[in-house]
């Protein structure tokens, strides 16, 4: 490894302050905040506060709607990440064998990723609006009756294709480079051998992916627990009922519509952690089968 010499001793200090102090402002201020938040009880001004310990904990564990959206939490993330990554992963191998117009082709799977949450949400709470929505009137020329208003399957499904469709392109550059990073001569060397395309992917293109598949999965499940709470917020606002509140949301709603300040700081301790727990056990256990 080769070493790196600065002449002023200052010098790498004052390189590397502008990231300690946008982490510092965004997220070890906003954590410590959180954290001694969560052991207090304030009234809905906050002109009253009270130290109670671990109660707001103690009171979200015995809440029957909060294990409810932390099972939502988990099949909505799920679902995000599969379908994201599955499409991601088709469309980056055709890309990978188109050869007119790639660039062109390429660059249009990217542009989702450039769309806001919120506005991610928006388009496609028009899309399948039962009233206007094409979508919706092509599912009842089908014979299906969409209406994510009333049915909570519909409400799921609804946020998990605006999730799942912004976090495509994403996936798609990361599975896309990964595959063009594949040496061709082992590919060819299949071929001559006879195997067919779908042999070749299952055996030697899925393998070498699979550290990549590995970050992947890491990010798009971070991402569904924490940065969907705008296409939440625009496509159902949890409903119907709580069909689609998420634990995001629930620490939204529970703080700036119920003005309990602090269950919702107790909700985003337990969200953090609950993240950092996912993360280390997918390290622990499934790293295990990754191919590097």
């Amino acid at each position: 490894m080769k070493k790196v010499t600065f002449r002023h001793r200052w010098l790498p200090y004052l390189l590397v302050a502008p990231q300690i102090a946008i982490t510092l402002v965004f997220f070890i201020w906003p954590a410590s905040q959180a954290l001694y938040q969560s052991v207090l009880r304030q009234d809905a001004f906050g002109l009253k506060t009270e130290f109670v310990g671990l109660a707001n904990f103690a009171k979200l564990f015995n809440d029957p709607l909060y294990l409810e959206s932390f099972v939502t939490t988990v099949t909505y993330s799920a679902m995000v990440a599969g379908l994201s990554m599955g499409v991601a992963l088709v469309l980056a191998v055709m890309a990978d064998r188109v050869v007119r117009q790639a660039t062109t082709y390429r660059t249009l799977l990217i542009w989702p990723y450039a769309v806001a949450p919120a506005v991610a949400g928006v388009l496609w709470w028009f899309l399948f609006n039962p009233t206007v929505g094409i979508a919706a009137y092509a599912l009842d020329a089908m014979g299906y009756d969409w209406n994510h208003y009333q049915d909570g399957g519909d409400a799921m499904m609804l946020i998990v294709i605006a999730a799942a469709w912004r976090q495509v392109s994403y996936n798609f550059l990361f599975f896309l480079a990964g595959l063009q990073a594949i040496p061709r001569s082992l590919t060819e060397a299949a071929a001559i051998d006879g195997a067919g395309p779908l042999k070749r992917f299952w055996t030697i293109q899925l393998p070498l992916l699979s550290p990549t598949a590995f970050f992947l999965l890491v990010v798009n499940v971070v991402y569904a627990f924490f940065e969907t709470f705008g296409i939440v917020h625009a496509t159902t606002s949890g409903g119907p009922g709580n069909d689609t509140v998420i634990l995001v949301y629930k620490v939204w709603r529970d703080a700036f519509e119920g003005l309990n300040l602090g269950s919702s700081a107790a909700q985003s301790v337990i969200l953090m952690g609950i993240v950092i727990a996912l993360t280390a056990i997918q390290f622990r256990y499934i790293e295990r089968k990754v191919e590097y």
